[in-house]
């Protein structure tokens, strides 16, 4: 026994003692161990294909070699290998900041001066109260089924897999041309202060390097980076509302109590309910955006706890930063001011409302420091076209929907193909100093002029469909980690409303406000410019549907199961309503919005 023991405690002592050269000990078993490279070599690798990854499944192929596997989109979307780096802050900033640009610093001066304050406050309260029973929509799927492509993927899951390729691809188009008219756009910020002494192109050519470098951080710089911009935009429209009370009461330097003497002259609307209609269009490219919260879910580290925050933080940003600043304005500015249609450009802080209002006040410096944040703001849209239309890509790759090459996504969650896309229609900015600029830029503008109203629409068609996939395969609405708070009727109400837009947009461009005035190619030309996102999308659908023959998904077919994140969310919930239950009033009415 002593001669066994001693010989088995020398074999350990010799194991424990052992060493290599440089006197490290061996690693123990079933430890892995990783080799330290250097700086270049690692960064060369995080470019490489995700080894995780897998090919698109090519499903089960009909006799005519067509067939749509919506099991294995739904499997790729939801095993996407982006990286979920965004976090709680990132969400809510990007809920309550993200995306807010020119359409209402600038764009609403011209909306202002089409349908008067009144026409302008009521199309905003209509867009905001459709666009927070929307988020509120997206938000409940979005924590259920935190997948790659939120809603183009709910589309395809809930509703037809033809109208989530066009839904896909109408939302793709939106940022792929919105990027180089917002680095356009940034360029004609500049010349506030430049007046040509720099060539345009070197602005352009520093934004783009800006905006792709960026995204080249991956979704943790993009959060970064919005939760930067969406500070500086809070900020600034806070102030605004602060002063724009003070100098509604007579508080600014010319003194003077204003009240709402705009409202009564020159009016509170004008051209009548064709003016209110045409605001409408204008109120929907302001809130544009609005959704990126939901493609996000993606890459959030926790989508349970961070999207319900999120989503609610946009009933803040539908009241104060819209609602509240444009009653101000409205109060502020009168509709017929000469100023609001002097812009060059629809960056052109000359014809903003807001600088107006404070250049009527008598202040001269604050309108510099505005131009300031209206360039910050279209940066901020470039950084989310990028965004957006890479994931939407990427993801469109995933479902079979688009080319392979597009899913490609690399060991730092990427999708660097479709990045590397969408900057590269960036460098048509360059195009701005052209003769044809104006046109091709108009025509650009039209691809996206609608693409907001189809996608919100969709969201809540994709909704009502899935609560009730929900009830017909047996699950309560107590299963739900998120419930929206308008419920199944505030996606109905969504769903009518983003049609009955539609139907005011044609009328709009087909008979515009003064169209007697114009010659009927002109006329012709403003109604496509206006409605031209209508028939691409219907010739994606109708095209999708004829090649494959995709089926409408039914109740009982629906998949809601696959991803699905938390398989013991019963629990969880029952937890946290535990939790709530103990809460104070005042936190109970807090949690309630925020």
């Amino acid at each position: 026994m002593a001669s066994g023991d001693l010989e088995n405690g020398g074999a350990e002592k010799a194991y424990e003692t052992s060493s290599d050269a440089f006197g490290r000990s061996p690693p123990e078993y079933g430890v892995a161990t990783g080799v330290q490279q250097s700086m270049s070599r690692r960064f060369i690798d995080s470019f490489k294909r995700d080894p995780n990854q897998q090919v698109t499944p090519k499903g089960v192929v009909g006799s005519d070699g067509r067939v749509f596997d919506a099991a294995a989109a739904a499997a790729r979307t939801a095993n996407s290998p982006l990286q979920r780096h965004l976090k709680s802050r990132h969400l809510q900033m990007i809920a309550i900041g993200g995306s807010i640009g020119t359409g209402l610093f600038v764009g609403s001066g011209k909306a202002l001066n089409t349908g008067g304050p009144a026409s302008l406050f009521l199309s905003f309260v209509l867009i905001g109260m459709m666009l927070y029973c929307t988020v509120h929509a997206l938000g409940e799927m979005a924590v259920c089924f935190p997948v790659a492509g939120s809603f183009s993927a709910y589309s395809t899951r809930f509703l037809d897999p033809a109208w989530g390729f066009a839904m896909g691809w109408n939302y793709a188009l939106q940022w792929l041309v919105v990027l180089p008219l917002e680095i356009v756009a940034a360029t004609l910020t500049i010349e506030f202060w430049n007046h040509g002494q720099i060539n345009n192109d070197a602005w352009v050519a520093i934004f783009l390097l800006i905006v792709i470098s960026i995204n080249l951080f991956g979704v943790k710089g993009y959060g970064e980076a919005e939760f930067v911009f969406a500070i500086v935009k809070v900020a600034a429209i806070i102030g605004f509302i602060i002063l724009g009370i003070i100098l509604n009461c007579g508080g600014g330097p010319n003194g003077g109590y204003i009240g709402g003497k705009y409202w009564y002259h020159p009016g509170a609307f004008h051209n009548g309910f064709k003016g209110l209609c045409s605001v409408f269009v204008t109120a929907a490219f302001a809130f544009a955006g609005t959704e990126l919260v939901g493609l996000a879910a993606a890459e959030t580290a926790n989508p349970r706890k961070s999207l319900p925050t999120a989503v609610k933080q946009v009933f803040w940003r539908i009241t104060l930063f819209y609602i509240v600043s444009l009653l101000l304005v409205g109060l502020l500015v009168p509709y017929n001011d000469p100023r609001l249609l002097g812009g060059s450009s629809s960056a052109d802080a000359t014809a903003s409302p807001f600088v107006i209002a404070i250049e009527n006040a008598g202040i001269s410096v604050l309108p510099s420091i505005f131009n300031v944040v209206i360039m910050i703001a279209v940066l901020s849209v470039g950084n989310s076209s990028v965004y957006g239309s890479s994931r939407t890509l990427a993801a469109l790759a995933d479902q079979g929907q688009n080319f392979k090459i597009f899913g490609y996504i690399d060991r730092k969650g990427r999708p660097l193909v479709s990045i590397a896309f969408a900057s590269a229609l960036g460098f048509l900015a360059f195009l701005a100093g052209s003769k044809q600029q104006e046109q091709a830029f108009d025509w650009m503008l039209a691809l996206s002029g609608l693409s907001s109203i189809f996608t919100w629409g969709s969201i809540c068609l994709a909704h009502i469909r899935f609560r009730k996939a929900w009830r017909v395969q047996g699950y309560s609405l107590d299963e739900l980690a998120f419930r929206s708070q308008p419920g199944i009727w505030g996606s109905w109400y969504g769903f009518i409303f983003n049609c009955l837009v539609l139907i005011a947009q044609f009328w709009t461009g087909f008979a515009p406000v003064g169209y007697a005035a114009n010659t009927p190619s002109e006329n012709a030309e403003s109604f496509f410019q206006a409605y031209l996102a209508a028939p691409i999308v219907i010739v994606c659908y109708i095209g999708y549907k004829i090649w494959y023959r995709t089926p409408f998904m039914r109740t009982h077919n629906m998949d809601l199961q696959t991803g699905r994140r938390e398989l013991d969310v019963a629990e969880l919930i029952a937890e946290e309503k535990a939790e709530r239950a103990s809460w104070p009033r005042w936190k109970k009415a807090y949690k309630f919005f925020c």
